[in-house]
Formats: C-alpha cells, structure tokens, sequence
C-alpha cells in the first residue's frame, strides 16, 4: 500500500486524464452507496471535520477525513483550509490499496467535476471564462477548464480583495490563455461566456439579469442551505443541472429556491449520471442558460482515487 503525498497527486492527476476518466465512471456505472459525517468544533466556530464513505460492490470502496478550518490561511505560516487523507480499499475484501494526501485529490476532484460539467453543458464556441473568488482552488478551476474548453481565449478573475486576484493572474501565465484580474464584477459578468464561482459566499453575487444569452454558470462554494452564489433570477433563466441528485438540497443553491417556491426537485434536469450515460442531452439550444450545482460526494473521491491508483501503477511500469 502507498501513501501518494500532494505533490504526487498533483503530477499524476491531470485534468485531461482526470475529466475523461469522471465520465466514463458516471456513464459506467450507478451512484455508489454513501455515507457522511459532518462534526462542528466543540470550541464553537466554524471549524469542520467530515467523513466521508462511498462503497460500491463488488468493485471499491473509499474513505476520505478531512477537516474544514476556514481560518488556517490567517495563521503564521498560512495552512490549507481543507487538509486530510483519501484512503481506498478493495471492495471485495477490504484491504487496503492507497492512501492520498486528502486536501490535493479534494481539489483535483472538484475542479475536474466542475470541468465535466462545463464539457457537457457549456458552448463548445465559449471563449471567456470568469472565475469568482480567488482562493486554493480557483487555479484548479482555471486549469481543468482550459484542459476542456480549447476554445478558452480569455480568463478573468474577480475577488472581494482585488490585490488577491491580481495576484492570482501572475502565476496563470502557463496556462496558455490571456488572464486578467479585474475589479468590477458587473462588467466581468456581461463579457463571459462561463461563470464558475468558488467562494464561501453567504450572499448572492452572479446576478442574473447581467448574463448573456448561452452562459454557462458552475457554481461550486454554496454547500450549505445558508449560503449563496447566485440569485434567483439565474435560477428563473437557467436550465438546472447538477453533479449528483444526491445531498443537493441541502446546498442553498438549490434549497433556497425551493423554499421560496420558485422551483421544486423536478426543476433539477439531469445530473451527471444521466448526462454522461445520454440519458439527457444536456445543452439543446445555443441561447440557453444553464446552471450546473457542483454538491460533490463520496463517490467522486472513490473515482479520483481509483483513477489515481491506475495512474501510479502505470507511472511505476514505466
């Protein structure tokens, strides 16, 4: 059994070999069983620790503990607010197969289900990207889109803390597309063609009377019922999709509009199950907004770490 630290799973997960390798599990296969505990800090605060499970029969089953500490990126020196281990097992019998760094395959995985998302649902003719939030992930998020959408001609980042996005740009040179920061959020909504939000957001901030006819909105930070990406007039235009069915209403994205009575569980088209399967079409029109919730789970970490495992194997072979 081997223990894969960050900077092994950064170099075996591309996102190329990553995304293709999410898609042929969701068409292959049904959603795995799951579970998940969520703990609060008992010192109060907004500090987490998660576990997560997803077994599928017959095949793998899959463990990630993980703790969420919003605050770490304040201490002296700065630590990942998301920090833990993936640990996979074989479904037959329960041994162990690898152990992973928890806070690197967690990127990965988010940034590749989001990427899916946007090869299934967005143009193929997009060419400006707007990521909102500038955090860990937001470069992930640059790099697996510019890994699926060739078309990609210009990058924009917007943050709170416009110093920060500024400094995000910088490092971005690699990626091959023209990247700029820019400070007015209005502006950057109008001239996108793809909105992808990774923020801790309690508020709305893609509003949906400034997208344009044929946006694509990827909405990944609102994971609990009291937080907010996107206001209601993104869900009144949009087609809804989502990763998973599963969980998704706890997401305020989802739950929030439901209360307010503005959609119900069947608003909800397809998840990527269904997409990935042609069980659904997903885009049918050009002009058409769509909204893809990222709500995560188990079963994602079980398939980047199955992947993972094949891409170590076959790095030792060579």
């Amino acid at each position: 059994m081997n223990y894969l630290d960050e900077n092994s799973v950064d170099r075996l997960l591309d996102y190329p070999g990553l995304v293709d390798a999410l898609q042929t599990a969701h068409a292959g296969q049904g959603m795995p069983e799951t579970g998940a505990l969520v703990m609060d800090s008992p010192a109060s605060g907004d500090d987490k620790f998660v576990s997560l499970m997803a077994w599928a029969a017959d095949d793998m089953i899959a463990a990630k503990l993980v703790g969420v500490f919003p605050d770490n990126m304040q201490l002296c020196p700065p630590q990942p607010t998301v920090q833990g281990i993936v640990a996979l097992f074989d479904g037959k019998t329960g041994a162990p197969l690898l152990i992973c760094d928890g806070g690197s395959l967690t990127r990965r995985k988010t940034a590749a289900d989001s990427a899916l998302g946007a090869r299934l649902l967005s143009r193929a003719d997009s060419q400006v990207l707007l990521v909102v939030g500038a955090g860990a992930l937001a470069p992930h998020i640059v790099e697996a889109y510019v890994a699926v959408r060739p078309s990609l001609k210009r990058i924009i980042i917007w943050n709170r803390t416009h110093s920060r996005a500024v400094r995000l740009a910088s490092t971005l040179e690699h990626v091959g597309v023209s990247v700029q920061a820019e400070p007015d959020l209005k502006l950057a909504l109008a001239a996108a063609d793809i909105v992808s939000c990774v923020t801790m957001s309690s508020a709305p901030l893609v509003r949906g009377a400034l997208l344009r006819p044929g946006t694509h909105v990827d909405l990944i930070g609102a994971y609990a019922p009291d937080m907010r990406e996107a206001d209601d007039e993104v869900v009144k235009r949009a087609h809804i999709f989502v990763d998973t069915r599963t969980g998704c209403e706890r997401s305020g994205e989802i739950a929030q509009p439901i209360a307010a009575g503005l959609i119900t569980s069947s608003s909800i088209l397809a998840d990527l199950f269904d997409l990935c399967s042609g069980r659904h079409p997903g885009r049918t029109h050009p002009d058409e907004i769509t909204m893809f919730k990222n709500v995560g789970g188990a079963h994602l970490d079980m398939y980047t770490a199955r992947h993972l495992m094949k891409r170590a194997k076959d790095a030792l072979e060579c």
